[in-house]
């Protein structure tokens, strides 16, 4: 990330800040895989590429490799990403890892079936509009992205992700960062979450599912 990118984060320092909570025992987010992901990545078929954006410890690359998909995943924080390939390796899921931040990665163009980007929501407006225009260039057409996130009412929650409402998402933001999608899937809910100790508990949720044309 470039350095106006830092200094805007809630983070200074965000590989470091997100080595540090991975370092701890177990799965910060879990082991199992997001529910909207499970539900709806059945829009990608066995042998399909697929990316996982800030994949973190690797619950939903390794799911997916699990279904049958040809999985790339990338994550800034090298502890994370240790222990994702620690977790394929437990399940003899074969996932391609990199660790690597938004901007640095070597994003693949019109190359990918699907995108998977499920709360990347460290990023603040400047990044999250490069970051969402690299996921629509990543797909081929026809390919699939499938996304979940925090509505802004999730402050209220404080169940997890940012307290700073200028990196949530709402379903007008949504609906204009993607654009050149066609809509699916786009709904705004709330739910019990249990997925692990940072997303646990009644929760504020926005699912998108879109197509690149």
């Amino acid at each position: 990330m470039n350095t106006n990118t830092k200094t805007s984060s809630p983070f200074n320092s965000p590989a470091q800040t997100w080595n540090q909570r991975f370092a701890a025992p177990g799965f910060l987010f879990g082991s199992a895989p997001n529910a909207w992901l499970r539900e709806h990545a059945s829009v990608w078929s066995p042998g399909e590429r697929v990316l996982c954006v800030a994949d973190g410890e690797g619950r939903n690359s390794v799911w997916l490799a699990e279904q049958g998909l040809d999985v790339e995943a990338f994550d800034i924080a090298e502890v994370g990403v240790a222990k994702a390939r620690d977790l394929a390796a437990q399940r003899g899921a074969t996932v391609n890892f990199s660790v690597a931040d938004c901007d640095d990665y070597a994003w693949p163009e019109a190359a990918c079936d699907g995108v998977a980007a499920i709360f990347v929501q460290f990023a603040d407006p400047a990044l999250r509009e490069r970051l969402f225009a690299r996921m629509v260039r990543a797909l081929k057409p026809g390919g699939h992205l499938v996304l979940q996130g925090y509505t802004p009412r999730q402050l209220e929650y404080k169940t997890g992700g940012p307290p700073l409402a200028s990196h949530l998402y709402t379903e007008a933001l949504l609906r204009e960062a993607f654009a050149e999608l066609d809509i699916v899937a786009l709904r705004e809910y709330e739910e019990d979450l249990a997925e692990g100790s940072g997303h646990h508990g009644r929760s504020a949720l926005i699912g998108l599912v879109a197509r690149r044309r």
